[in-house]
């Protein structure tokens, strides 16, 4: 009769070991968790796993203790116990975080570092075990004075881990670094793929995960791509290039930014716009660099490979070739015969010039020819003040190639455009005759050339043939009147009756400012 009732009261023990009234709430508590992570966090699908997996074990060891309690192995059984309880309280200590910080806090959109979630589950781990020993009957106020020396000996130990450590915290908790971001590390590049404890994963284009410690990425300089600034998601590319001096540098800008500013390239932000800009001048060539704004930090290399070859396009359209670093040496003898044709076209081009210019009208051919030897060759790119209102300079520019705006201040702070100069005009001949401050200021509304005729070029002639000075302020004041009509200064009336006057007066101030009196 004995054996079948001690089959049951074995059972019973078992059943009793095992059971207690928390566990159906535990249960149920981890199955709600760990289905709500399951549904939400397809990722973490595998750490769900893993923490149901520990919990499952946790609960065999409480099977286990009670197996133990009924073999009569009572001290056995309650190390085993009190292991399993601290374990499946980690368990679920864990799922609780999982489920906070990578569900609850995301549903109201706040994000937090991965690392702070770990330093607070681990917090979690550690109370929940000191909380379980002290119900064990542990006196804790023993283990924090033992454990005061054991800690200075450890972190004297571990100093280097715990720099780490402290590395990876102060990373994440003041955002220097996020997975994702795309860092430069001494020579390493690439994208940060995790930030652990001890160290920081860094995924690079070639395929390699490069590992580098928490603690030196804080003693260190470390570069984030794209991050700060209007435009955080670009990041500004530089593609340089050499073009010899035979184009000029307003040409090459334009025309590379309007190929790669109308190409549709990959990657490529229309916004900020490409620039093209004329970065020094080499051996025998301009040096250039086109700025571009990357879109796909991974694909760098490549993007700026279809930028190239779209500038290198543009270039060969436009006629120009990219320049490389030539050093050589010429010895050339030239006859005379050879410099004299050289400088019979230029004074041949120069003539002309001055043929178109109405001021210098009444030249002869060879007053002409005088001043076109003593023409000096002025260049300027568009935007330059070629001369400006009020200031003094005694000489005038005759533009042979471009155009130009002349523009008035007016008294009010109102600016006022005046006329458009091109091809074949002349501006500042009244600093160059009379002396007087300029009336208007002229900007080069495109790249001009201009030859520069200064007082001293022209005073020969004019000692020689005085009566030029008369031709020059009937010019003048034509030119003048002109003036005065499209700023609306005076009628046409007053403009004819003062004409005279003003026609002697400037004779008087040109014979006087040349000494022919």
């Amino acid at each position: 009769m004995s054996g079948p009732v001690a089959a049951p009261g074995f059972a019973q023990q078992l059943a009793d070991g095992f059971w207690h009234p928390e566990m159906p709430y535990l249960l149920a508590m981890a199955a709600v968790l760990s289905l709500l992570l399951y549904y939400f966090r397809r990722d973490d699908r595998e750490a769900v796993f893993h923490t149901l997996g520990f919990y499952a074990v946790s609960l065999l060891a409480l099977c286990a203790s009670a197996l133990l309690a009924a073999f009569d192995l009572p001290v056995a059984a309650a190390v085993v116990r009190e292991a399993s309880i601290i374990a499946s309280g980690v368990a679920i200590v864990r799922l609780w975080g999982l489920f906070i910080f990578r569900v609850a806090l995301r549903a109201v959109r706040l994000e937090t570092p991965r690392i702070l979630e770990n330093i607070l589950v681990l917090l979690g781990y550690i109370v929940w075990g000191m909380v379980r020993l002290r119900y064990a009957g542990l006196d804790l106020s023993q283990i924090v004075t033992t454990s005061a020396l054991i800690t200075a000996v450890l972190a004297f130990a571990m100093q280097d881990t715990l720099g780490n450590l402290l590395g990876g915290v102060a990373l994440e908790l003041d955002s220097s670094l996020s997975v994702g971001d795309w860092v430069r590390v001494d020579d390493i590049e690439g994208r940060v793929a995790d930030i652990r404890w001890r160290s920081t994963s860094i995924q690079t284009r070639n395929g390699d995960t490069v590992v580098i410690p928490n603690s030196s990425l804080m003693r260190n300089r470390f570069t984030v791509h794209g991050r700060g600034g209007a435009t955080p998601a670009l990041w500004r590319r530089w593609i340089w290039f050499n073009v010899d001096y035979g184009a000029a540098p307003a040409h090459v800008i334009e025309t590379v930014e309007n190929a790669v500013r109308q190409a549709l390239i990959q990657r490529v932000a229309p916004a900020p716009a490409p620039a093209c800009l004329l970065m020094d001048f080499e051996h025998g060539y301009g040096r250039y660099a086109l700025r571009y704004w990357l879109t796909d930090f991974l694909h760098d290399d490549a993007t700026d490979s279809e930028v190239r070859t779209h500038v290198l396009a543009a270039l060969q359209r436009s006629g120009m070739r990219i320049a490389v670093p030539e050093y050589s040496i010429h010895t050339v003898k030239e006859g005379e015969k050879h410099l004299q044709e050289v400088k019979s076209r230029e004074i041949a081009h120069r003539v002309a010039a001055l043929t178109h210019v109405e001021l210098l009208a009444s030249l002869n051919e060879q007053e002409r020819r005088t001043l076109a030897e003593r023409l000096v060759f002025t260049p300027f790119v568009k935007g330059d003040v070629v001369t400006r209102q009020g200031s003094v300079a005694h000489w005038l520019y005759i533009l042979i190639d471009g155009e130009a705006d002349v523009v008035v201040d007016q008294p009010d702070g109102e600016r006022r455009h005046v006329a458009r100069l091109g091809a074949g005009t002349c501006f500042g001949e009244m600093g160059l005759l009379t002396g007087e401050p300029r009336g208007a200021t002229v900007i080069a509304r495109s790249d001009v050339e201009c030859y520069r005729l200064d007082k001293a070029s022209l005073a020969d002639i004019l000692h020689s043939r005085p009566a030029l000075a008369e031709d020059f302020s009937r010019m003048l004041q034509t030119r003048r009147a002109d003036t005065d009509r499209k700023l609306k200064q005076a009628d046409a009336d007053q403009i004819a009756r003062r004409a005279a006057s003003e026609q002697n007066e400037l004779l008087s101030r040109i014979q006087k400012f040349f000494g022919l009196n």
